[in-house]
C-alpha cells in the first residue's frame, strides 16, 4: 500500500498507497541492518529485535501530538464516507492529519480555509504486500473489487463539491493489471460527472507494468503520485521485496513521459536510520527524472510488530529539507513531522501549479 502520505488517533502510521499505506500501507522483510542499530542517533528508540520493537522509555516529542479530529466539515465527511461504505487512506492508515485536512487546513478543530482534502482508497481494504511501516491490512487473496465502486465513488466526490481529489488505492497483485483500469474507471467516472474536478492518484507499482502505468496516466488523471518511501539502502528493509527503489523510479520517469504536461510525485519518509547524503541522493534521483511535488514526513510505528523509529526528525530538520528541495527544482515541497503523501493534497497553491501547467499543453496534445 502506497504511504500516504502522508499518514494521532492510534499509534500512527505514514500515509498516502496506494497509495498506500497508502499510508500506503505494507511480511517479513530481511537483508542488510540499519546503519542506524550500531549507535542510534540522540532521540532515537532501541529495537527489541533487529529491526522492530519499542522502547517504552523513550516518548514521541511534542511536535507530534495532534488533538483530536472534529468539527463540522470532519463529522459532516466521516459521516457521508460511511454512509457510502466508501475506504479512506486517512482512516485506513491512521493518518495524524485527518481533522486538518478534511476540515480544510488550519487545525484538527475545524479552523479550516475551506480547501478540504480527503483521500479515497479503492480497490478494497486488504493489501497483497507486507510492508513493514504500514498498519493496512494484509492478504494473499483479498476480496474481488467492486464493480459498482469507480461510480459510487465519482458520486460520493462529486456531491461533496470538492475542487480537487486524491484516489490511491492498496496493492493489488492478484489482479492482472494490479488494479490500473479499475483506477482509470474511477478517474473517467469522476470527469464525466465535474469536468472541472482536478484528480491526483498516489499508486502502486503496479509490479513495473509500464502498460498499466500508461493506461492509469491517459485516464484524465492530472497528477500522477508513486512514493519511493525510503533511501536506496533501506528499501529492502522497509518495504516488500515485490517493490524497489529502481522499480519506482522506472514507474515515475514512464509516467512523466508518456503523457505531455503530466504532472509527477513522490514521498520520501524520514526516521528510519536514513543519513543526509542518502536523503540528498533521493531527492536528485527524483529529479533527475522530472518528479515535481515531493512531500517527506516523520516516519511513526504503528506497532512493535512494524520498524522501530531510529530518529525523531526536528521541524527545524524538516524546514532545512523544504529548502533543499526547492533549491535542486522541486516546484513544491511539502515538508514536516506530521506530513504525508497526501497532505493538504488540494491547497491552493498546487491547484493553480495544475491548472498553469495545464495551459502550457497545446490543445492537440
Amino acid at each position: 500500500m502506497q504511504s500516504s502520505l502522508a499518514r494521532p488517533l492510534r499509534p500512527p502510521v505514514w500515509a498516502g498507497c496506494g497509495g498506500r499505506g497508502r499510508g500506503d500501507p505494507r511480511g517479513s522483510v530481511s537483508v542488510a541492518r540499519c546503519r542506524a542499530e550500531a549507535a542510534p542517533p540522540v532521540g532515537a528508540a532501541r529495537a527489541a529485535g533487529p529491526h522492530t520493537g519499542r522502547d517504552p522509555e523513550v516518548k514521541k516529542p511534542a511536535w507530534l501530538r495532534q488533538r483530536a479530529a472534529q468539527g463540522e466539515k470532519y463529522t459532516r465527511l466521516r459521516e457521508s464516507i460511511g454512509e457510502l461504505k466508501l475506504n479512506t487512506v486517512c482512516v485506513e492508515a491512521q493518518c495524524p492529519n485527518i481533522g486538518e485536512c478534511w476540515n480544510g487546513g488550519g487545525g484538527a478543530g475545524g479552523e479550516g480555509d475551506g480547501i478540504a482534502t480527503a483521500t479515497i482508497m479503492v480497490l478494497g481494504d486488504t493489501c497483497t504486500r507486507g510492508c513493514r511501516f504500514c498498519a493496512v491490512k494484509t492478504s494473499n487473496k483479498p476480496p474481488p473489487p467492486d464493480p459498482l465502486e469507480p461510480l459510487n465513488t465519482a458520486l460520493a466526490v462529486a456531491s461533496w463539491g470538492v475542487d480537487y481529489v486524491v484516489l490511491t488505492s492498496v496493492d493489488r497483485d492478484d489482479l492482472p493489471d494490479g488494479g490500473s483500469g479499475h483506477f482509470a474507471q474511477t478517474v473517467r467516472a469522476l470527469k464525466e460527472l465535474k469536468p472541472g474536478i482536478l484528480v491526483e492518484c498516489l499508486t502502486s507499482d503496479f509490479r513495473g507494468d509500464l502498460e498499466a502505468v500508461s493506461s492509469l496516466v491517459n485516464s484524465g488523471l492530472d497528477v500522477f503520485a508513486h512514493n519511493i518511501e525510503t533511501v536506496r539502502s533501506l528499501q529492502r528493509i522497509v518495504r516488500d521485496p515485490r517493490a524497489g527503489y529502481d522499480q519506482s523510479l522506472t514507474v515515475l520517469k514512464h509516467a512523466k513521459s508518456c503523457k505531455e504536461g503530466m504532472i509527477t510525485k513522490s514521498s520520501i519518509m524520514l526516521g528510519l536510520g536514513e543519513t543526509d547524503e542518502e536523503v540528498k541522493q533521493a531527492m536528485m534521483d527524483l529529479r533527475d527524472i522530472g518528479v515535481d511535488i515531493l512531500t517527506l514526513g516523520q516516519y511513526l510505528q504503528p506497532t512493535e510488530r512494524h520498524l522501530t523509529v531510529r530518529e525523531y526528525v526536528t521541524p527545524e530538520k524538516f524546514q532545512f529539507w523544504k529548502e533543499y528541495g526547492e533549491s535542486v527544482g522541486f516546484r513544491y515541497v511539502a515538508s514536516g513531522p506530521l506530513v504525508r503523501s497526501s497532505y493538504r493534497a488540494g491547497e491552493l497553491f498546487v491547484q493553480n501549479l495544475v491548472r498553469n501547467n495545464k495551459t502550457k499543453v497545446p490543445a492537440s496534445s
